[in-house]
């Protein structure tokens, strides 16, 4: 309470309040399992034989000793199939795939938008600007574990036995650390990052930290290019996980377009979710977005229609506001995913020959336990883009309103003080452990105020403008890239 004060008292209730509820009431439970989204059951083999106009075959005894196994039930493909619809239900969620990691994620982020907002509204109440902004941190700790669910979504296709999946994040990762290079050199009057100054600002502050440290033949052992080259390694790494949830993305969305046809609305909204992330690349090319809005042609003069700090903060609630929008069709998706297998049937039917009923049935059933799967592809890069952002605001010192606090620069490191040594008092024993108990409380909430107090010294806003502009910046590239990859390869290559 001394060290962070309302901030942590609200961060711990959260936290306590996730870890309780969460067996009983769940966001993301409450998301997939409300009876809005409808899975198609498998067919029985008693149903198929029906179908197919024969009675179930007994098991023939000879052939059990002969083979150890009996022989698989057939029917032809071009029976009349028609499945069934079924609510997806809190017991059904049981057997989906990293159902656990799905809820856990989903309800962390809910949480964090709540702590967010809570901060918010305290700082703007209450000058809170020499305390740590918790808000900050459930921010980046979402960003993290999206980041680490989406590792273990690819280390998935990694360990499975065709090699076609690890191919793709492998081609799309070496495709990402040219482009990311690419990205990295090119000049600031193009794409505004911040990156040149806020690396400036983390040198200068920790040359300056090391001196007054007694380091003062200390110098940094890294430049500015090693930094960028490790930079590109991470993108690099961000572009092969979000492979697969760009191609699954096209697909969900191609379909969700085709299904909702007669709903004219319901489709120009999905196809503006789905084009957002280019809206986002364009916010940061300097000529094409604040230059054009500072300095808008008209005749022979030029007007201004928004001023660079208002600019700032629309650029904030463009992309919060998108994120919004992709969140809310959210099911829209989900749903176009499960009528894959309507149409996985529909396609077994223009074909010739006899299928197994096993294979039937297991079609079904793998792409109904794969949802949790299919809807982690579709909000953790949303997650990634929505709280890099929100980071950015709260640790960049940006406003949302017009006006904005003025840019900061770097800000000189200050020497962490030492507490000083405790003298034992003339006290009796009890009253004497109690006062070296607060003692010792008061020591390390004093030892981690200021270890606070050198990271914000070192770590300035303008810092941390460059990186998380250029985070949510390439998280909406990466997902551009892959998601029109996936159209074209669903629309083209796979009709072909």
């Amino acid at each position: 309470m001394a060290l962070m004060g309302v901030q942590l008292v609200v961060s711990l209730l959260a936290a306590s309040i996730m870890q309780r509820m969460a067996p009983h009431c769940s966001f993301a439970r409450w998301l997939l399992c409300n009876g809005s989204l409808f899975r198609f059951k498998h067919p029985s083999e008693e149903e198929l034989c029906a179908l197919a106009g024969k009675q179930m075959p007994k098991p023939n005894r000879r052939d059990r000793r002969q083979n150890g196994e009996s022989k698989p039930l057939t029917v032809p493909r071009d029976i009349n199939l028609h499945l069934q619809k079924a609510p997806i239900n809190a017991i059904d969620a049981l057997v989906l795939r990293y159902f656990l990691e799905y809820q856990w994620l989903v309800d962390f982020a809910v949480y964090a938008t709540g702590v967010f907002l809570f901060t918010e509204c305290y700082y703007s109440v209450v000058d809170a600007r020499k305390e740590v902004n918790i808000g900050a941190i459930w921010c980046v700790l979402t960003v993290l574990f999206g980041l680490k669910t989406l590792h273990t979504l690819m280390s998935h296709y990694f360990r499975s036995e065709e090699g076609g999946e690890r191919s793709v994040c492998l081609a799309f990762g070496f495709m990402s650390l040219l482009l990311a290079m690419l990205v990295l050199v090119v000049r600031e009057d193009y794409l505004e990052f911040g990156l040149e100054s806020g690396f400036s600002s983390l040198f200068d502050n920790l040359e300056i930290f090391a001196k007054q440290q007694g380091y003062a033949d200390w110098s940094i052992p890294v430049t500015k290019l090693t930094v960028k080259l490790g930079l590109a390694a991470v993108s690099a790494y961000i572009g092969s996980l979000l492979a697969f949830p760009g191609l699954r993305l096209s697909q969900t969305h191609l379909d969700a377009v085709q299904m909702y046809s007669d709903r004219p609305l319901i489709q120009l909204l999905l196809h503006m979710s789905f084009l957002s992330p280019v809206i986002i690349l364009v916010l940061w090319v300097k000529p094409m977005a604040r230059d054009f809005l500072a300095n808008a042609p008209l005749g022979k003069t030029s007007v201004t229609l928004v001023s660079s700090d208002t600019f700032d903060s629309m650029r904030l609630w463009i992309i919060v506001a998108s994120c919004v929008l992709r969140l809310a069709l959210t099911r829209y998706h989900m749903q176009a995913y499960l009528n894959l297998a309507q149409k996985w049937v529909e396609q077994m039917k223009k074909e010739a020959g006899r299928i197994a009923a096993i294979d039937i049935q297991r079609k079904m059933t793998r792409i109904f336990c794969y949802l949790t799967v299919v809807t982690l592809q579709y909000l953790v890069p949303i997650f990634l883009i929505l709280f890099s952002t929100l980071a950015l605001k709260a640790l960049g010192d940006f406003s949302w309103g017009t006006s904005m606090e003025e840019t900061p620069g770097v800000t000189p490191a200050v020497v962490m003080p030492v507490a000083a040594p405790v003298l034992p008092g003339a006290l009796d024993e009890d009253e004497e452990g109690v006062d070296n108990m607060e003692e010792d409380i008061q020591a390390t909430v004093a030892r981690l105020s200021d270890t606070f107090a050198a990271l914000r010294t070192v770590l300035t806003p303008i810092f941390f403008r460059g990186f998380f502009a250029f985070l949510t910046w390439w998280v909406a590239a990466c997902q551009v890239l892959s998601s029109l990859f996936g159209v074209y390869f669903h629309q083209y290559l796979m009709q072909n």
